[in-house]
């Protein structure tokens, strides 16, 4: 990651917004059901969360699996100057309002930021360049500005340059696999399946076995692999892979992931060295 760009979440700089902004139903993810813009019953008055080495535990595993890129602390900081919504009440709806849409920047953001750095981009590398300074300028608009903001028209103007990129990376992988792009593979048997430089964006992946998969320059933007069993699959040179998708599917010491991923704390055993 560029070292200009602030993309990793840091709780200790944010007021709990993704606590309180985000709602979730009851489900398999969630132990209750909670509302946009109600505080979250584990959210302690220091806006950190009373449960968090726990979470799993108490039924709140959907809470593992989300990262806001660092659009928590940008909010926070930047955006309202740290004023918070304990201490101004008032800006409870905005600031609920804009956390959302920052999120959705920054996650560009890090698509874009990987995008640079990739060799294979090089025809394109300008462009997204220009893209990248613009929705860092999009970041740095003023609280109404950003609940304003189109959001999917910013993300459909940076997708035809990631969906370039993609292209481009996997044009030399031998012997790449056929698209299966939004594919429905919810419960697939994939176990050992070649999959190298396969297009899976957006493919719906959840619970389905990769077992020593191999899925080496393969495009996993936007998917969903819940409870995707990972374990002995070879997942170096994924692109655009990201560590809530990790955190979501299951592995062991066996999976094979890109450098720049961490290996996820619940995933059993140790990686072979």
């Amino acid at each position: 990651m560029s070292p200009t760009l602030d993309l990793k979440a840091d709780c200790a700089n944010c007021f709990g917004l993704c606590c309180v902004a985000l709602p979730f139903a009851r489900s398999a993810d969630f132990a209750v059901d909670k509302k946009a813009g109600e505080p979250c019953r584990n959210l302690r008055a220091d806006f950190r969360c009373g449960v968090h080495a726990e979470l799993r535990e108490r039924g709140f595993a959907g809470c593992t699996v989300f990262d806001c890129f660092g659009a928590g602390q940008k909010v926070s900081r930047e955006t309202f100057g740290g004023r918070d919504w304990r201490s101004d009440p008032g800006l409870a709806r905005e600031m609920s309002a804009v956390f959302p849409v920052m999120r959705q920047l920054h996650e560009l953001l890090r698509y874009l930021d990987e995008a640079v750095a990739m060799p294979a981009a090089e025809p394109v590398r300008d462009d997204l360049r220009e893209a990248l300074d613009r929705v860092v300028r999009l970041t740095e608009g003023a609280p109404a500005e950003l609940a304003a903001l189109d959001v999917r028209e910013v993300r459909g103007e940076v997708n035809v340059l990631l969906l370039r990129v993609s292209e481009l990376a996997r044009a030399d992988v031998p012997r790449r696999g056929k698209d299966r792009r939004g594919a429905d593979l919810i419960g697939a048997k994939l176990k050992g399946a070649d999959l190298r430089g396969t297009d899976l964006r957006g493919a719906y992946l959840i619970a389905a076995d990769l077992r020593g998969a191999d899925l080496r320059g393969a495009d996993l933007i936007g998917a969903d692999l819940r409870d995707a069993d990972l374990r002995g699959a070879d997942l170096t040179g994924a692109i655009f892979l990201t560590r809530p998708q990790l955190d979501a599917a299951r592995g062991d010491a066996g999976t094979r992931l890109p450098a720049a991923l961490g290996r996820p704390a619940h995933w059993p055993g140790r990686p072979a060295r």
